[in-house]
């Protein structure tokens, strides 16, 4: 029998309805935001899991969490297989906490069938992903790799004014006292690394396709946005003497769209925060905030959009002044081309009619990918709906994507490719 007709599927699907009860909302979804309490218990079952199998468990500076099972030849770069815990603050269940339940089900197979390798084989949590409470996304992965430094992200604050820094630690704490997990102070490189994840749009499920190969992830800059003008009398206060902070946004926002129409249709512009102050339904707002995430697939087309931007908030808008500073820069990637054939290889027994899409959300995949071979698998979420109670997969969907997952291992690992 092959690894994934090994796995136990009704095992992995319990421990997914497990974790989807970890931060649980009611009548349906979860907030799980990044370094809170249900961030942290998350990580504690992780690890309790790993424990029981008789793996062991490792923790870094970052709070990114590790289950390894030893390889015969304990110094060779891992196999490293994962996601996040993470979510969005009104989220569904899947979104990141399936790859690390995946993880763990190729990680229990080959621990409970007895199956040697040669290799260490290691399954990873990453710390906030999403980026909801602390912005900008993806800090345990960007930091593991090398993209972003530690002092950076421990300086972040979230929309109360904690420190990343402060809320880490009490995450640390937490992982120091439990018993059996030991701290890692540095990254590593690893031999590869494998993550599966629900789409998050609608191609999969129209072709209906439970699962392929992921080839690569479009570029994203995130911006922050300010728009300045004057807080004055909203009942006499005469159009030619204000300077409305909201309507300069609003005129700055249709420039930036006009912008991002000459471009293909494959540019994604979201405004995803706003805010006015002082905030008095009879006042005149004195400044206006607002982000934006920018996202193509080429390089080229980011630049090109990113010094239009800059261009555009130089400018007065409704008599007011602007700024715009960049939050953070993700260069689109290409995931390495033989490892994409060894998972588009375990998709395509499932599924021979199975594509080779380009994922539109970032992933931590696009971090490890600047440090070591990379490669996604997707399967389908129900109307492409994401970050929303509503998100749902289909569980024979999640079977069989677990299954190319852990055929996928088998290949890298088993087999001695990729030495």
């Amino acid at each position: 029998m092959t690894l994934a007709e090994r796995l136990d599927g009704d095992r992995f699907w319990a421990d997914l309805l497990v974790q989807a009860q970890i931060g649980a909302l009611e009548p349906r979804g979860l907030r799980r935001l990044a370094l809170d309490d249900n961030d942290n218990r998350a990580r504690l079952w992780l690890i309790e899991q790993g424990k029981a199998l008789g793996c062991r468990a490792f923790h870094d500076a970052m709070g990114n969490v590790y289950l390894r099972r030893e390889g015969s030849a304990p110094n060779l770069a891992p196999l490293l297989i994962g996601s996040h815990l993470d979510s969005q603050p009104s989220a569904g269940s899947y979104d990141g906490t399936l790859g690390v339940v995946a993880g763990l089900a190729v990680l229990r197979t080959l621990q409970e069938r007895g199956i040697e390798h040669e290799r260490p084989v290691e399954v990873v949590a990453w710390t906030n992903e999403e980026g909801a409470r602390f912005a900008p996304g993806a800090s345990g992965s960007s930091w593991f790799a090398g993209q972003r430094g530690a002092e950076a992200i421990l300086e972040t604050r979230d929309d109360d004014g904690i420190r990343f820094g402060d809320a880490l630690k009490r995450c640390l704490a937490l992982l120091e006292e439990t018993e059996g997990t030991t701290f890692r102070p540095e990254p590593y490189v690893p031999h590869a690394f494998l993550e599966l994840h629900i789409e998050q749009g609608l191609a999969l499920e129209s072709l209906g396709v439970p699962v392929c190969a992921v080839s690569g992830i479009q570029g994203v800059n995130w911006y922050d946005v300010e728009v300045h003008g004057q807080a004055n009398h909203a009942g006499t206060t005469p159009e030619t003497a204000r300077r409305d902070a909201f309507m300069g946004a609003h005129a700055l926002i249709g420039a930036l769209k006009a912008a991002v129409a000459q471009h293909d249709d494959q540019v994604r512009f979201t405004i995803g925060k706003f805010t006015v102050a002082p905030g008095s339904t009879n006042t005149i707002p004195q400044r206006a905030s607002f982000t934006i995430d920018l996202r193509h697939p080429s390089q080229a087309v980011l630049d090109e959009l990113d010094a239009a931007f800059h261009e555009l908030a130089e400018h007065q808008w409704s008599g007011c002044g602007a700024s715009l500073k960049v939050a953070s820069r993700v260069a689109p990637v290409d995931f390495d081309p033989a490892l994409v054939e060894i998972v588009d290889n375990g998709a395509k027994h499932y599924c021979p009619s199975a594509p080779r899409l380009v994922s539109g959300a970032f992933h931590d995949a696009i971090h490890l990918a600047r440090v070591c071979p990379t490669a996604m698998l997707f399967t389908p979420c129900r109307e492409g709906i994401s970050h929303h109670p509503d998100e749902h997969i289909e569980r024979n969907d999640a079977e069989i994507a677990v299954r190319a997952l852990a055929s996928a291992v088998e290949n890298v690992l088993l087999k001695g490719e990729r030495k």
